[in-house]
């Protein structure tokens, strides 16, 4: 073995070994798992969950966390988090915010010169085991062809002895990198101490939130905090799922049932009428027992968060992204997670590859693959729109289509108002793609949903709610089904409007999905509600927002506690995994969350409630919703807004409080604490950089690289393929264009093929398809930990990236939790030499 020895302080240890020829993986299941279906979420022996009403009324306590996390901050976190609302406010330019690093700073520049291995593998990777002996002769300087066969026949008799364990075992081995020393954060011990207090205290405050409200938390992550307790944490809304009968060797596709699932329901075979009562108090749904709601004794004991408590934990978290030390070590930690990243892919890239050689039959383009952020009313291309109005156009010109003032109009008179023909449409008249043009414009790319730029054309054609009872939309859904059912490998959960203005909005949209029998095995649904409350309140379509609110839950609600009397939303809830909040993000905000913010029933002025304030009335009844659903044993929902993608940073301290994943997340690149936060937590960020590339973001500049390497859990998206994509379609319709997401990721950022697969499998992991499913696609395990919960036969990513993801985020989450146990400051050893050893133990 050689060692170099370099004169230089401090001293770091840096080891670059195989693992262990008996090393083991500690049993648990996979980072940041997402939805699994309702049993993923609770279900039957669910620890019983106490109430917290929120204002007016007795504040409720703040939780005493299990171990001592104060720290200097304590007491200012209310002045801070004001100062920086009012900043966000004030400031139009992102970069003066005090959260941010300059953009000159490394943390913006994307590593472009990264190195890279000439894969130049020339032997079938079936002789694997002879380049492994002439590597080792070549280590070990055996020069003799006499030595080298000993070599070899030693070796051979060790083989023939291994048990299929042991085969397992060393499939997994890779060369590790660790550090040894005193001084393994490159920062003084008192700050690390500090940083670790705060930290581990943001992670119990949304674990807090993930398991209110029944949503996943990191099981590897919840491990490590409950260390440091001496009690179980009293919301836990994840429990250990149930074994599902799938053996390791069933087949890929799971058994779905043959009759389609809006045939043949009966309002008579719906589950019981509960008899509750239903009233929104302080914008937040109460439900009785009985249905005279005047009787507060029958209230139902539902759980939600209280007002007081919820702003206090954003205030913390506001407080903490700006600390100076904390920031350091967030932005050092970081730094190291993509150094050493880099410093894996050089040692394991060969091996990486090799383990997916052996595979049979499985490649990336026949692994699982979920568009985890696309919007129904653009899921299309600009061709497919285009040819299918065209057809429209030819087989429905005398069907009445829109009423103009009372005056009914038929397709064709429609067309002719507009002065064009079938002939005279192209994609370049249709003008449905982002342009340069929309760039840091969210208002023309919004004005982009209009063909022809006209409104009419898309509330008749991508509409649910219209004159042919949204026909037209249903038709071309189905056909973007019928693509991705043929493509078999390929999955996407589309996004359908809820708006809040009316109370029939859910029943009109569930009776268009169950008439028109819009249903694929490929697709779930998220419900997503715009923030336009000010516009509609300009209308006066709307008293105040408490209204909103009850228009989007209490139908929801109603749908719980007696389906027959809303049979269509009970069928269809059935395949809704969530929701999501949209708008532009960018939009200038003029008021601050707060303790002294108007309820619900008395926002009545014209401003837009801010980011945090629909969240948390969003978050809020769908936790008394899910407890509701569960007691019925009806399946759950998750709560996936778009987040930081422009605007400020609290919208994504929010995210992190009350969702289970967020879309975009590109702001993340200039907040290292709450970035460091996000990969603790291990929470889903379904990125979509052609959208950010069109609207707010330069494709090179996008962070998604930096994220994978760092090892935060992100996908792949197309967010608006009728704007964004250009995937040819063939004669059936074909298109793909999250493949063209994929492609173009890969060739700009030079993704290796394992770098795809755990983009795929991260994808699955997030979405909200059930466990059953889930336990098909990637392995009957996949609720394990490390390598243990994958399936290389379905997945197609090697144990050993796995490995390497798991066994950084346990190392991470010690160092912090290490940290934090420590009773008293140690002395921290200086050393003065650094050793680099390569070689095999």
């Amino acid at each position: 073995m050689g060692v170099l020895q370099l004169s230089l302080e401090p001293l770091i240890h840096l080891w670059l070994l195989p693992a262990p020829s008996g090393a083991s993986s500690p049993p648990s299941a996979p980072r940041g798992l997402g939805k699994g279906g309702p049993s993923l979420r609770g279900g039957a022996g669910a620890r019983p969950l106490q109430s917290a009403w929120s204002l007016p009324g007795t504040p409720h306590c703040l939780k005493h966390f299990p171990v001592d996390l104060r720290t200097s901050m304590d007491g200012k976190y209310k002045e801070i988090a004001e100062e920086l609302f009012c900043r966000s406010l004030a400031e139009n330019e992102m970069r003066t915010a005090p959260y941010e690093f300059p953009e000159e700073s490394p943390i913006e520049q994307l590593e472009e010169r990264r190195q890279r291995l000439e894969r130049q593998i020339s032997q079938d990777v079936k002789l694997e085991p002879d380049i492994l002996l002439r590597a080792k002769q070549d280590f070990l300087k055996i020069d003799s062809a006499a030595d080298l066969q000993l070599f070899k026949e030693q070796n051979d008799s060790l083989v023939d002895h291994v048990p299929k364990e042991r085969e397992a075992l060393l499939e997994r081995e890779f060369q590790r990198v660790t550090i040894s020393g005193e001084e393994k954060c490159g920062v003084p011990f008192t700050d690390l101490l500090d940083a670790a207090k705060s930290v581990v205290k943001a992670l119990f405050v949304r674990e807090k939130y993930m398991g209110l409200s029944l949503q996943s938390f990191c099981k590897t992550t919840a491990r490590y905090l409950q260390e440091l307790s001496e009690k179980p944490l009293e919301t836990h809304g994840y429990e250990e799922v149930p074994e599902t009968p799938v053996a390791a060797d069933a087949p890929v596709h799971p058994p779905f049932a043959e009759q389609h699932p809006y045939e043949m329901w009966d309002p008579q075979n719906m589950p019981a009428d509960l008899g509750f009562g239903l009233k929104m108090v302080d914008g937040v749904v109460h439900v009785y027992t009985k249905q005279d709601i005047t009787d507060k004794s029958t209230e139902l004991d539902l759980p939600y968060p209280d007002l007081q408590e919820f702003i206090a934990d954003m205030n913390f978290l506001m407080a903490l992204i700006i600390n100076g030390p904390i920031k350091s070590f967030c932005y050092r930690r970081l730094q190291y997670l993509s150094n050493k990243f880099q410093m894996h892919v050089l040692l394991n890239e060969m091996k990486e590859l090799a383990a997916q050689k052996k595979v049979p039959h499985r490649d990336f383009y026949n692994i699982r693959k979920v568009d985890t952020h696309i919007h129904a009313s653009s899921c299309m291309n600009q061709k497919h729109l285009l040819r299918f109005i065209k057809r429209a156009m030819k087989k429905h010109l005398d069907e009445i289509v829109h009423v103009e003032k009372g005056k009914e109009q038929t397709l064709k008179e429609v067309f002719e108002t507009m002065n064009l023909t079938a002939y005279d449409l192209s994609v370049d008249t249709l003008d449905v793609h982002a342009d340069r043009n929309t760039f840091h414009r969210f208002d023309k790319f919004n004005a982009k949903y209009n063909p022809i730029g006209e409104s009419i054309l898309r509330e008749i054609f991508i509409k649910t709610d219209n004159r042919v009872s949204g026909k037209y939309f249903a038709h071309i859904i189905k056909e973007v089904m019928a693509d991705l059912e043929e493509s078999k490998y390929q999955n996407a959960e589309l996004r359908l409007s809820i708006y809040g203005r009316s109370r029939d909005e859910w029943d009109k949209l569930a009776r268009w999905a169950v008439s028109h029998r819009v249903h694929s095995n490929n697709v779930r649904w998220l419900v997503q509600v715009p923030r336009l409350f000010d516009i509609y309140r300009t209308k006066k379509q709307l008293a105040n927002f408490q209204e909103m609110l009850e228009n989007i839950f209490l139908p929801l609600y109603e749908a719980t506690i007696h389906p027959a009397q809303h049979p269509e939303l009970h069928l269809f809830l059935e395949h809704v995994d969530g929701f999501d909040s949209v708008d532009d993000e960018s939009k200038p905000e003029h008021h601050i969350f707060n303790l002294d913010s108007p309820l619900p029933g008395n926002w009545v002025e014209e401003d837009n409630p801010p980011y945090s304030y629909y969240l948390y009335y969003m978050y809020a009844n769908m936790t008394v919703l899910n407890h509701l659903r569960r007691k019925r044993g009806f399946h759950t929902f998750v709560l996936r807004p778009h987040c930081g993608e422009a605007g400020p940073i609290h919208h994504l301290v929010s995210g992190f409080m009350v969702s289970e994943n967020i879309s975009h997340g590109l702001l993340l690149r200039k907040a290292p604490v709450l970035q460091y936060l996000y990969y603790l937590a291990q929470i889903g960020i379904a990125m979509s950089p052609l959208s950010n590339n069109s609207l707010f973001l330069s494709y090179h500049r996008n962070p998604l690289p930096e994220y994978l390497s760092r090892g935060l859990m992100v996908s792949l998206s197309t967010d608006d393929p009728l704007q964004f994509h250009f995937t040819k379609v063939n004669r059936m319709r074909l298109a793909e264009p999250l493949m063209e997401e994929y492609s173009i990721a890969t060739q700009v950022w030079k993704l290796s093929s394992c770098d795809m697969c755990e983009l795929a499998r991260n994808s699955v992991l997030m979405s909200g398809f059930s466990h059953k499913v889930k336990s098909y696609w990637l392995g009957p395990n996949y609720l394990k930990e490390g390598p243990e919960g994958n399936d290389i036969r379905r997945t197609n990513v090697p144990d050993i990236r796995v490995s390497y993801r798991f066994e950084t985020l346990c190392q991470e989450l010690t160092l912090i939790t290490q940290a934090v146990q420590s009773a008293e400051l140690e002395p921290i050893q200086e050393e003065d030499v650094l050793t680099i050893s390569l070689g095999t133990h």
